[in-house]
């Protein structure tokens, strides 16, 4: 697997990745590069058929502080720089949320603008009592993308996205619960086994199973809302699968299934 400076990937559960943003010093901002390196490290890891779940955590005491803004001077000095690092992020975003697999983002201290962005492309987002949210594109003069727009709308739906992006203000995790934005907050020093408890539950599940789940939540997110020919085959297929032979049987023995 392909590291970059400042991504780390390594496997916490021989059925599961994690990725690491690591820039502590500036919080986990992304750089440029580290958001032109992933599309290209899910493509990696999407290629793994052992892999059961995808966590996405920051180095240290934060989940990721947005962009980096110091690089914002060359980066968007031309409309020609500013369209190349602006695909780049979408690049990135849509990588994520197109991972086969289910993706949890484990969250810590800041989780703000292109970081929260970043986690709301996961299908789940878990944190501590710690974890601070905002998005703040009006503090700089900025625009949030609209497809960023949309998946925090899907989250915590309009009044509350509206809330966010036309204050900016800071949400704590309480309130960010409460609202939708992330799925469960535990104490500081439970978050990692929290996390893990929940992934290690989803290697012993179908892979196949949570494969084309997965996937009929990504068509329902993307517009869908009635069956096809491809869901209705999808869900056809299921019965005559190999995970499905496994499952049925373990169920008549009354013994644990082996998706392995």
């Amino acid at each position: 697997m392909t590291d970059t400076p400042n991504l780390r990937i390594d496997r916490p559960h021989k059925n599961v990745a994690r990725l690491t943003l690591s820039q502590p010093a500036r919080r986990n901002a992304l750089n440029a590069a580290m958001w032109a390196a992933i599309p290209g490290i899910m493509t990696e890891l999407a290629s793994d058929e052992t892999l059961r779940a995808l966590i996405i955590t920051g180095d240290g005491e934060h989940f990721a502080a947005g962009a980096d803004i110091s690089e914002f001077g060359t980066l968007y000095a031309t409309p020609d720089s500013a369209a190349k690092i602006s695909a780049d992020i979408q690049n990135a975003f849509r990588a994520i949320a197109a991972f086969p697999m289910p993706t949890l983002a484990m969250i810590r201290g800041a989780c703000v603008g292109g970081g929260c962005g970043l986690a709301l492309c996961c299908d789940l987002r878990f944190a501590d009592a710690t974890a601070k949210f905002a998005i703040t594109p009006a503090k700089l003069g900025l625009v949030y993308p609209f497809g960023d727009v949309a998946r925090l709308i899907d989250a915590v739906g309009v009044a509350n996205a509206s809330d966010m992006m036309l204050s900016a203000r800071v949400i704590g995790a309480k309130p960010a619960r409460e609202m939708g934005l992330i799925h469960r907050v535990v104490d500081v020093d439970a978050l990692d086994a929290e996390v893990m408890a929940y992934v290690g539950g989803l290697t012993t599940l179908s892979p196949e199973s949570l494969r084309v789940t997965k996937s009929m939540i990504t068509a329902y997110r993307e517009g869908q809302r009635t069956d096809t020919p491809q869901t209705d085959a999808q869900f056809l297929a299921g019965f005559s699968s190999k995970d499905f032979g496994e499952g049925f049987r373990a169920f008549l023995e009354k013994r644990k299934p082996d998706f392995s």
